[in-house]
């Protein structure tokens, strides 16, 4: 499996969950014309996306959700973060 890999990949194994807000999959049903339903999963919209923290002076990357996203460009990443870490979120 490690020989297959090339550097600067991502891999497809990694969980559906983003970094900042938690935001995980919810469990629904999928609703036919008959209106039988079956079990499925909604997953949230998450984008891989890098940031500068321009305190640090460097770069991170996180898996944010798309809402995620809109609140960083409002606010600022570094004000986004300290706000998810009182919170305890991470």
């Amino acid at each position: 499996m490690q020989s297959d890999l090339k550097i600067g990949t991502i891999l497809k194994i990694m969980s559906k969950i983003c970094d900042l807000t938690g935001k995980s999959a919810m469990n629904g049903f999928r609703v036919s014309n008959s209106n039988a339903k079956t079990k499925r999963k909604f997953y949230p919209n998450l984008k891989i996306k890098r940031f500068f923290i321009p305190e640090e002076g460097k770069w991170i990357t996180l898996k944010v959700s798309t809402s995620a996203i809109k609140t960083i460009s409002k606010n600022g990443i570094t004000a986004v973060i300290n706000k998810y870490v009182k919170n305890g979120s991470i």
